[in-house]
């Protein structure tokens, strides 16, 4: 899968994460490890290590202006919490709606770092 629909897909699932976790906490409910955390968190850890990769070569390769390697360390870890965090009630609110706005900010960054290098290839 090319960087771009990547970004964008993980950009998306950080969405559908806060209303998880909204709705577990509405719910009062537990999931089931092996059921449903386990399957979802395997499927997007894949993901995020692929996205990650794709944009530190990115990086290598494009030098963008506003875009750097540890942004896209951190944005890849707080994904791979909050990916798993997402399905537990208990986890402070706060911290987990910082850790999912800072790792869309940095996948918007890249969408437009991406958007501005092919405007410029053109």
């Amino acid at each position: 899968m090319d960087l771009k629909q990547l970004s964008t897909d993980l950009y998306h699932e950080c969405d559908m994460c806060l209303a998880r976790f909204k709705k577990m906490r509405e719910l009062d409910a537990d999931p089931d490890f092996f059921q449903d955390v386990k399957p979802y968190a395997d499927k997007w850890h894949a993901a995020i290590d692929e996205w990650k990769d794709a944009s530190l070569m990115f990086i290598r390769n494009e030098r963008p202006k506003y875009v750097h390697k540890l942004q896209i360390d951190n944005a890849a870890e707080g994904m791979g919490q909050v990916f798993v965090q997402s399905f537990y009630k208990d986890t402070s609110k706060k911290r987990f709606v910082q850790t999912i706005q800072a790792a869309q900010y940095t996948i918007q960054t890249l969408l437009t770092a991406i958007d501005e290098k092919g405007d410029e290839k053109q």
